[in-house]
């Protein structure tokens, strides 16, 4: 089976990519000063989130890395338009914005997908384990049987 700790690891930090996103969402629909200062926060839980998602990294197989990746891609353009927007006005403050939540989307989609490849890892260990154990039970049986 997969460590559980390393589950519960990816399933943190996807919870904490969608609340991301979620407060990217709820701060693009707020108007001036407001949403400047809520895109400085979002910039801050961008870089924790990425932290999180580089920590994770390491102890996983190589499609769960990939996904990683793209996501820690991703949560690296959320700091860059979230700096460029607090920076920006008009048309290039509300385009920073976009890119903002266009990217926070794809980062917590890469880290759903790096979660749902865990969960089939685990199962495809789980059925080796279960026909392993069948195998061993017959040998057993066989084993035991008096021969002619």
């Amino acid at each position: 089976m997969v460590d559980t700790k390393v589950k519960d690891a990816l399933d943190h930090v996807r919870a904490s990519a969608q609340k991301l996103h979620a407060e990217i969402s709820d701060a693009a629909a707020k108007r001036g000063g407001a949403l400047r200062a809520d895109l400085e926060a979002v910039g801050q839980k961008a870089k924790a989130v990425k932290e999180s998602v580089n920590g994770s990294i390491g102890v996983q197989n190589e499609t769960v890395k990939k996904h990683l990746k793209e996501a820690v891609t991703h949560l690296e353009g959320v700091q860059k338009h979230t700096t460029e927007g607090v920076k920006s006005t008009g048309h290039a403050f509300q385009t920073s914005v976009r890119q903002t939540l266009a990217d926070a989307r794809a980062a917590v989609q890469h880290i759903s997908e790096a979660v749902a490849a865990v969960q089939d890892i685990s199962e495809a260990v789980a059925a080796v384990q279960h026909i392993s154990e069948a195998v061993a039970a017959k040998r057993s049986a066989a084993s035991t049987k008096p021969r002619k």
